[in-house]
């Protein structure tokens, strides 16, 4: 696959995203580590993403998952960046932070270093969450299959997860 069939493949989930949500007159927002922004880059670079598409935290550090969004040093101390604890506590942050129906999170090793034989390079957790109260988790391990494709992939994961939400949102 080129670049072009990649970004192409993103556009189209980002639309069914936007698509999803605006037809259920749902908002949006993301919490990204590892991604460093780009789930909500391929959101926003839909023409109409803003009647769905409220915020875009980008907490690479500790520190920002803190104090941005509110994630328990515990967590963070008993589990690490990268666990499904912190990608649940990042989800549970953007609900709680912004006036959004549906959260994606994303924290993982993108690489190429920073990894260990218990979390590895291509590790990444996602969380998503819903105003409404469902909740979901997923690990992925992509390998070491180089930063920008960790990255991609986690783009893809991410996107589906909010589709996927979006089109089963229970209207509390």
């Amino acid at each position: 696959m080129n670049d072009r069939m990649i970004a192409a493949d993103l556009q189209t989930a980002a639309r069914r995203v936007i698509d999803a949500c605006s037809a259920r007159h749902l908002m949006v927002a993301t919490a990204e580590s590892c991604t460093g922004g780009l789930v909500v880059a391929a959101l926003t670079e839909i023409a109409g993403s803003s009647a769905v598409v409220a915020a875009g935290f980008v907490t690479y550090s500790n520190d920002a998952k803190h104090t941005t969004l509110g994630v328990p040093l515990e967590t963070l101390q008993q589990h690490g960046a990268v666990s499904r604890a912190t990608a649940l506590a990042m989800v549970d942050g953007v609900l709680t932070r912004s006036p959004v129906d549906l959260a994606v999170a994303v924290t993982g090793i993108a690489g190429p270093g920073g990894g260990s034989p218990e979390k590895p390079v291509g590790l990444v957790y996602f969380a998503a969450a819903t105003r409404s109260g469902e909740r979901r988790a997923k690990e992925a391990r992509y390998g070491d299959i180089g930063r920008a494709g960790v990255r991609r992939r986690s783009v893809e994961v991410a996107l589906a997860m909010l589709e996927e939400m979006a089109l089963t949102y229970a209207v509390p």
